[in-house]
């Protein structure tokens, strides 16, 4: 077959061909004598497998053989008299085990895990040797788990039950000590043989594999070294064109990195200033909150008070100047002028809430953590619990303004969108300051929702309602301003996780108390 390779050296065609029909014959042989290797080493792994499980179910019947004696005595032991019903009981469980597998021993069987091989002639004939030992053992045993009370254990047929078992005892375990050796010397017989045979396989792999080395691989070899050295040749030729190339792509990547730098930079530049534009958008947000906040405080809120004093005055003049305090006219005037006040009275508590939650003066005055506690505790009703803990305390000094308003909206904004769309029964707040970060959790046990993405802090509505898209913008624009973190964790039924983190330091401000 070599000869045939030399002759038609001439032929640049015919010589790939041969190598290949060569190569795929040769290994299409080393590849079956694999497969057939690895399919007959598995069916006899598996038969291996199914004979360990029958040895080692004849061998346990030589342990449960002497737990049956053991029992037995227990049984008729004049001492264990209170035990008596638990020991023949457990007697009769431990019988049945062991004749269930020396039945099925006996047949080549192993039900549980459905393997059936029939016992050679041999283990057969020991089998039927022990046979009258095993009858001995169902008759005895048979007799003293019919026993019924403790009385009947010094009958005479209980102790010749008992005398018959013990005296089986040693010929059944020396007879099932045979068919176990019998059976492991069978098992070792036949991985013998499997080693042989695999040791053969190898042997012919190898030869194929020398095959492969002498008959394709070396004059394979010859030809690829001509091969390389037209490579060779051709490398050199490749390199000068090649050095050129480098030199026009060094210029483009020049051209290309500046390129993508400008870019880089004109994207920030769009970026900061859409931040600004925020910020400032934002800033006369909250510039136009305090100054509504302190028109209806100072405006609206006193005109409200002297309408309200107005009224008590009116009252009493009423109360003065009535002929009879029976009169009936005068009785509906003074319920009219008493509704009148009440409704005077919700006015101004409305009108100091919405003050509030425009800008609650607490914030600016104290800081945003006796502004998160007020926030809780007037959201808090007999429906809705709202707890609020921090670790920040009044020595650790003062947030900064954009810092606390941020937080401040945020948490404003995420007890809003619970109470106004989740339903819950408990809102739990925490500001937590941890390695230079501050870190503030909403949570709620309400309705929740689905998020269009576990990444992004969209949410899909929910069967129950729209989710709150919008105000979740919001949040998500204000933390990006201080360059923090938002994130929202939603699950429909289960609540919502609303946590922001926004680098911090502490400092001492002055804040407008306007």
């Amino acid at each position: 077959m070599s000869e045939l390779l030399n002759d038609n050296t001439k032929n640049d065609q015919a010589i790939p061909f041969r190598f290949t029909r060569l190569y795929v014959t040769l290994f299409l042989i080393l590849g079956i004598l694999l497969t057939g290797s690895e399919i007959l080493t598995q069916w006899r792994l598996n038969s291996v497998q199914d004979e360990l499980w029958i040895i080692r179910y004849t061998a346990l019947q030589r342990h449960q053989s002497q737990q049956i004696v053991k029992q037995a005595l227990q049984v008729m032991d004049v001492k264990e008299r209170d035990n008596f019903y638990l020991n023949r009981d457990e007697l009769r469980q431990i019988f049945r085990t062991f004749e269930r597998y020396h039945l099925q021993s006996r047949s080549g069987q192993v039900k549980v895990h459905n393997v059936n091989i029939p016992n050679s002639p041999i283990v057969q004939r020991l089998y039927d040797e022990i046979a009258p030992e095993f009858d001995a053992f169902r008759r005895s045993v048979g007799h003293l788990i019919t026993l019924k009370s403790p009385e009947e254990i010094n009958n005479s047929d209980a102790q010749a039950s008992l005398e018959l078992l013990l005296a089986n005892e040693k010929p059944f375990l020396e007879e099932i000590d045979a068919i176990v050796r019998h059976l492991t010397g069978e098992l070792r017989y036949q991985l013998s043989v499997l080693e042989s045979i695999e040791f053969y396989i190898y042997l012919v792999s190898i030869i194929v594999l020398a095959g492969i080395g002498v008959l394709i691989f070396r004059p394979a070899t010859r030809r690829l070294k001509q091969t390389i050295e037209q490579l060779v040749e051709a490398e050199q030729q490749a390199s000068i064109a090649n050095r050129e190339l480098l030199s026009v792509n060094k210029s483009l990547n020049e051209t290309r990195q500046k390129l993508f730098e400008a870019t880089r930079l004109q994207y920030k530049q769009e970026i900061d200033d859409q931040k600004l534009r925020t910020s400032y958008l934002m800033a006369g947000q909250e510039d136009e909150r305090k100054r509504l906040s302190r028109e209806l405080h100072d405006g609206l809120g006193q005109m409200l008070t002297a309408i309200k004093l107005q009224i008590e005055g009116l009252e009493a003049n009423l109360k003065r100047s009535a002929p009879e305090p029976d009169n009936a006219n005068w009785a509906a005037q003074s319920k009219s002028i008493g509704n009148l006040k009440k409704l005077v009275t919700q006015t101004i508590q409305e009108t100091r809430t919405i003050s509030n939650n425009l800008m609650p003066t607490v914030l600016s005055d104290f800081g945003i953590v006796p502004a998160i506690k007020m926030l809780a505790e007037n959201d808090r009703s007999d429906s809705l619990d709202v707890t609020f803990e921090s670790n920040l305390t009044i020595d650790d000094g003062r947030l900064d303004k954009n810092v606390e308003i941020m937080l401040y909206r945020i948490t404003q904004e995420a007890i809003s969108n619970a109470v106004r769309h989740a339903h819950p029964s408990h809102i739990h707040i925490e500001l937590i300051a941890r390695e230079k970060y501050i870190h503030l959790v909403v949570t709620d046990d309400g309705r929740g929702f689905r998020l269009a993405n576990q990444r992004s802090a969209v949410p899909r509505p929910s069967k129950n309602g729209r989710a709150p898209s919008q105000g979740l913008h919001n949040m998500q624009e204000r933390a990006k301003l201080l360059n923090g973190k938002l994130k929202i964790s939603s699950v429909p039924g289960k609540g919502t996780k609303v946590q922001v983190s926004i680098p911090y330091q502490m400092q001492s401000v002055h804040y407008d108390a306007n």
